[in-house]
Formats: C-alpha cells, sequence, structure tokens
C-alpha cells in the first residue's frame, strides 16, 4: 500500500573497487534489507548523465520500497550510515560518487528543513533519474505536497532530460560500461 511505502533513490556513478556501479547498486539493496529496510519493490536501472557536470561518469540510478515503522529521521541515518560504509565522503555537492540513496517519500509524510531532513525530498519531483525509475514501481504515486501525480511529474520534465535518461538491459546481456552510455538501452 502506498500510504505504507516508503522510497529510496540510489545512485552510483564511481566504481566501487572492482564492483561497477550497477553492481554497487545491487549490493546497496541487499544493504538496506540488512540495516532493517527491507526492499519489496525494485525498480530497473537506469542510465542518467552526471548533473551539474555532464563531463562527470554518467549515473546508475534505481528506486526501490522499502516498508518500516521507522522514524523519518533515523531512516535518514541509516542511508548516511550505508554510504559511508560504501566509501561515500560528504563534502562538494553533486560531486561524483561510488553510491547516493535519497530518501524520496517517507509513507506520504511532510517535514521541513527539521535537522537537516525533508521529507519529501525537495527536488525529486524534478528529476529524470528518480521520477522514471519511481513510476516503475509506483505508477499511483502522487507527489504530497503539491499533489500531482506521477504522469503529470514526467510530462512536465524537459524533453532532453526525459530522452537522456533510460532504462539499462537486464543484467547479463549488456552493462553500463559495455554500453558506454552512449544513448542504448530499452
Amino acid at each position: 500500500m502506498q500510504s505504507e511505502a516508503i522510497y529510496i533513490a540510489l545512485g552510483a556513478n564511481l566504481p566501487l573497487g572492482a564492483c561497477s556501479p550497477r553492481e554497487t547498486l545491487a549490493r546497496a539493496r541487499a544493504a538496506l534489507d540488512a540495516a532493517g529496510l527491507p526492499v519489496f519493490a525494485a525498480s530497473s536501472d537506469w542510465h542518467s548523465p552526471a548533473w551539474p557536470d555532464p563531463s562527470d561518469p554518467p549515473y546508475v540510478n534505481a528506486v526501490v520500497a522499502v516498508r518500516s515503522g521507522r522514524s523519518a529521521r533515523d531512516i535518514l541515518d541509516t542511508l548516511h550510515r550505508i554510504e559511508a560504509d560504501f566509501g561515500r565522503e560528504r563534502g562538494v555537492r553533486n560531486a561524483p560518487r561510488p553510491l547516493d540513496l535519497d530518501l524520496i517519500d517517507c509513507r506520504g509524510e511532510q517535514f521541513g528543513a527539521e535537522d537537516g531532513l525533508v521529507i519529501p525530498h525537495p527536488r525529486a519531483s524534478q528529476r529524470a533519474f528518480v521520477l522514471l525509475p519511481l513510476a516503475e514501481i509506483a505508477p499511483n504515486w502522487c507527489d504530497p505536497v503539491s499533489k500531482r501525480s506521477i504522469d503529470a511529474l514526467i510530462e512536465a520534465l524537459p524533453q532532453a532530460d526525459r530522452s537522456a535518461t533510460y532504462k539499462l538491459q537486464e543484467a547479463g546481456k549488456l552493462s553500463p560500461d559495455s554500453l558506454a552510455f552512449a544513448g542504448q538501452g530499452d
């Protein structure tokens, strides 16, 4: 049920040791489960260009749905611990990283800048790399603040953003590395 769902966006654009960004996302899904945030739905992996510097390595993105009775603050703290375990160092905003976990929506709750926590994520509704994978697992999701449907939010995105964000082929067929992010996807 959507009202119980917690949506987390995953992204990676740097390798983690010998793991590609796509392999890192698979490991991150397992880390969420191990941290008491059981994943009950997961999108496909998606490609998106780096932002704000498109010359940085492109991202592999996904969205998962988890259930938990924990507070949004506790969930965000858990996400930050997982990121740190995966080598994420906070410093330069929007810098390339081995793992990025964003709390997009926590059971439809709304918090405004309390203790560094804004829920729903304040920029999620403007990001193709969040909305397209989210639509895959939550096609009836509505932004808790604007009450706009996910379809309306996607339609409002610039066409260039939607075109640059695409679903990667299934594992075993082609990897993000072999695609060279040259616009090939499903």
